[in-house]
Parts: structure tokens; sequence; C-alpha cells
């Protein structure tokens, strides 16, 4: 989306957001800390300028990021239909893709008209009628403090805290490259509203279990080298978590470990579930991951993407790793 283009969504969210009362707020599956943050911000936002508004996961919330939702949960995936019918705007942020929104894409193409999407992803479908697609965002949370403050909705304790984990989480605690002076002027705005970044970090990276440390030693265990040592690949299978008890929302994060490696270029961790294998990936600069990921039917951002296969893991293993080694030879 061009500059002129995101610019005018944004007019365009903003007029809408305005004249409603009442506002349903979803976002992917498996959410992460962008998701959930970006969600809870403008719900209770929504809320402190006198709205109705309501939000809605399609899983469950993933244990670390608890802390955020001390006295509400989000309504389930089955309770779309009630919601929808009562509010004038569905919201969709952190994703444009439906294959994230399990169940729900028939749903939201009948309610096309309602829809609205705020999202930084590069791979998008045509979900809704207003679109905010903006790449250069390091974070949602980013683009959704931005909203409110062109909305002069209160931005409070609560929603200053959800927005900064929404960005510390994308963009790994200011380490990955999206990390710009947009994100930054941001996070100072929320700072200085009292919430602290040492109690997030606490919550976020210091409170894991015992399990998670052992999943993590299984997945190390696995790590292998391909193209020279450029491509690192981890396997997660489904007997990792069965024998450490770890749960697969404790697999987030652990694959930059092998971004420690000097050589590595890019880095794939493959997870087996009940249901489907998915995989991540990251690169440093030499190529786009989302553009691989997209060859499966993923997509993403250029250094961190994903995707999902019903095909045999090792098929999809083998498969992928041709597939960065044909990137990896084109960025030479």
């Amino acid at each position: 989306m061009s500059k002129k283009s995101a610019d005018k969504a944004f007019r365009a969210i903003v007029k809408r957001l305005a004249s409603v009362r009442s506002i349903l707020t979803i976002t992917h599956a498996r959410p992460d800390g962008d998701a959930l943050g970006s969600m809870l911000a403008i719900t209770l936002a929504a809320r402190a300028a006198g709205k109705t508004a309501y939000m809605l996961l399609l899983d469950s919330i993933p244990p670390r990021y608890e802390f955020l939702f001390p006295d509400e949960r989000p309504a389930a995936a089955r309770q779309f239909a009630a919601l929808a019918s009562e509010v004038e705007v569905v919201l969709v942020v952190d994703t444009c893709a439906f294959a994230q929104l399990d169940g729900l894409a028939q749903a939201l193409r009948d309610l096309r008209e309602r829809v609205i999407v705020v999202d930084h992803h590069a791979t998008h479908d045509d979900v809704g009628t207003v679109r905010w697609i903006d790449t250069t965002a390091a974070a949602v949370g980013v683009m959704i403090g931005e909203l409110l403050d062109a909305l002069d909705w209160p931005v409070e304790f609560a929603a200053a805290e959800a927005l900064l984990t929404a960005v510390t989480s994308d963009t790994g605690w200011f380490r990955f490259a999206n990390t710009d002076a947009r994100a930054l002027r941001a996070v100072a705005r929320w700072l200085e509203l009292g919430v602290r970044v040492d109690k997030i970090y606490a919550k976020l990276y210091q409170s894991d279990r015992p399990e998670r440390l052992k999943l993590l030693q299984r997945i190390l265990s696995s790590l292998e080298l391909h193209c020279d040592g450029q491509l690192a690949v981890m396997t997660v299978r489904k007997a990792d978590f069965d024998q450490t008890g770890a749960r697969p929302d404790e697999t987030e994060n652990l694959i930059n470990e092998a971004l420690r490696l000097k050589s590595v270029e890019a880095v794939a961790l493959i997870t087996e579930n009940v249901d489907c294998v998915r995989v991540s990936l990251r690169s440093r600069e030499k190529i786009d991951v989302a553009a691989v990921a997209k060859r499966f039917g993923g997509g993403g951002h250029q250094r961190a993407a994903g995707l999902r296969s019903t095909e045999n893991l090792e098929h999809v293993r083998e498969r992928l790793i041709g597939a960065v080694e044909e990137a990896l030879a084109k960025a030479k």
C-alpha cells in the first residue's frame, strides 16, 4: 500500500470509528503480544470514550500475557455472530489474512461492509471495506496509538501498558531491525503515563516455567545447519511437548536462539501440531522470508514470517530447505 493510500485509509478509519457507538475488535489465531495488546488497548480506549466495545479471541490467551487481562476475558469464537450483530463495526487488528482468522472467514465476508482492518504485514487478503496497511510500522501497537491520538480517545494506564507490551514484543525488546524512532516516540509517551518497562520485561521474559526451558533444550538439540551454515533448521515434534510438559504457545521467541550463530542468515522452526505443521521463519538481511512463506500459502514480514501446512513434516522440511536455498542463491 502506498503512503498516499495508507493515509487515506487512516483518515477513513478515524472518521468511521469516531462516528460509531459500538465496536467489536478481533485478531488472529495464536495471538502474540502485538495482537493482544493492540486489541485490548483500543477496546479500553473506546470504552473510556463512551463507546460500547467488545473483544474476541479465536484461541486462549497465552499465560505470559494473562497479566494484561486481570478482570476480563475476551469472548470466544462461538460468540462472534451474536456480538457482531450488536455492533456497528468489526475491527480486525494485526492480520489481514483469512487463513489466520480460523472459522470466521465466511462470516467476515458476509459482514464486509462493517469490517475494517489495521495491520502492518505485507501479505493481505480482501478483508473488509477499509484497510489501513502500514508495513513500515514496527508493530500494530504503534498504529493503534496513532489512531487513538487522532480520535482523541483517552489512553489510561492499562491501555498504555497494553500498547507497550504490543510494541516491545514485536520489536524483540527493541532488538529487531523494525525498531525505529516512530516506535520509540510512542513508547516514551506511554512511559509518561507510569508504565514501567522493568515490570513488563519481567512478566514477558522472566516468568517461564521449567517446562519451557526443557523444550528449549530439545529445540537446540534438533538444530541443523544447511546452505553452508546460512540456514538453521530446528524441529519440535508432538512427542517433545508430551515429554517435556511444555505447551505449544511456549515456543514463542525460541526461534531467535539460532540467530546467536554468526553464520546464520535465516532460521526455520518447524513445529508438529495435532492438526498441522507450523513453520516460523526469521532472517537477518539477505532474504525476504515473507516471500518464502508465500510459496507455501503463508506470509508476514521480510524478516519474520510464518506458514502452516497439512503435509508431512519431513516433506515440508525438505521443500522449505530448498526454497530458502534458492532465496539465498538469488541474494548473492
